[in-house]
């Protein structure tokens, strides 16, 4: 054994030993083990062409309901927009809205939410990967329709309800102090946020986990998403600023996907916590020819388990599988 390999075999053994180190280490392998970076390219995919309709509409009814208060308008699609920093200062413009009202909006909004249910269905299927929910455990149609329009509405509704909020915790700012007002805003927006995630991953997970093992990554997903409003929406804006120049609107699109890229994995690596600590998933072993006692218990009830040392410990005559 050369003086490399000593190092990761040592490196490998102590991250085991220590549980700060191993739970990442184990959220890390499932990630992996679960090919989720292909399922949230899936996710942005789908985001990424019901998105900016979405949004149209949200500033379109916006600026019918409230073109007598420019104002709290105003207020309230920097709320909405501030999550989407490459895309959201285009939608705020005054010129950008769907023309019509009436029947030709209510049309437009129904075949925007049908858009929408391939996100709730690429969500749905990344959840329920994620958690091992076998295909037969389900639902079928019709019931697959109406957990995803449930999820969409979840989303919908919960993003609607922190844009309105946001918006008037902002407003606080005319009796308090501005302090005071940006922490009401995070605080409102942090609970919100939680209680749309808890519910979105359980009706993703079609009921089949428990509500208190899914509390955890709603608490994660929506204090990173809150961190990435302010954080990573600056560095994705000004990391993009050359791309834009050079590309133009490509540059945007680029952005933009890169921007949902990066939430749809956050989210997922929420879901991953969720699952590494209800099945206690850790140690795992970083090195591919050993095993820890949560690469065991990671294997599939229906995979096979038939490795070298296992089978070498079986009779001539027995037809049990090994033990895992």
């Amino acid at each position: 054994m050369n003086a490399i390999t000593r190092a990761v075999h040592s490196a490998d053994g102590l991250q085991q030993r220590r549980p700060m180190l191993a739970f990442p280490v184990a959220v890390w392998k499932k990630f992996g083990d679960d090919q989720a970076g292909y399922l949230a390219a899936l996710i942005s995919y789908y985001g990424f062409a019901a998105l900016f309709p979405l949004l149209l509409v949200l500033v379109t009814v916006l600026n019918i309901v409230l073109k007598n208060d420019p104002t709290l308008r105003s207020s309230l699609l920097n709320s909405a927009l501030a999550q989407y920093p490459v895309i959201g200062p285009q939608l705020i413009k005054p010129s950008t809205s769907i023309s019509g009202t009436g029947l030709p909006l209510v049309f437009g909004i129904v075949l925007l939410l049908l858009g929408a249910r391939g996100v709730a269905g690429a969500m749905q299927n990344a959840l329920c990967e994620v958690w091992g929910i076998a295909r037969k455990d389900r639902p079928s149609f019709p019931l697959n329709q109406l957990s995803g329009l449930g999820l969409v509405l979840t989303v919908g509704l919960g993003f609607i309800a922190t844009t309105f909020l946001s918006g008037v915790a902002g407003g606080a700012g005319y009796l308090l102090t501005g302090v005071a007002a940006h922490i009401g805003t995070v605080v409102v927006s942090l609970v919100l946020n939680v209680g749309v995630f808890w519910a979105s991953f359980r009706i993703a997970t079609v009921g089949r986990v428990r509500w208190r093992d899914l509390r955890t990554g709603a608490i994660i997903a929506a204090a990173v998403w809150q961190l990435l409003q302010f954080v990573g929406g600056y560095v994705v804006t000004h990391q993009l600023n050359r791309a834009s120049d050079l590309y133009g609107t490509f540059g945007l699109v680029l952005g933009l996907l890169a921007w949902l890229y990066l939430q749809a994995e956050v989210t997922l690596y929420a879901a991953e916590i969720d699952v590494v600590l209800t099945k206690r998933l850790w140690p795992r072993s970083i090195i591919d020819d050993a095993a820890a006692p949560g690469d065991e218990r990671a294997v599939p009830d229906d995979a096979p388990s038939a490795g070298p040392a296992e089978a070498a410990g079986r009779t001539a005559g027995d037809n049990k599988p090994a033990r895992r």
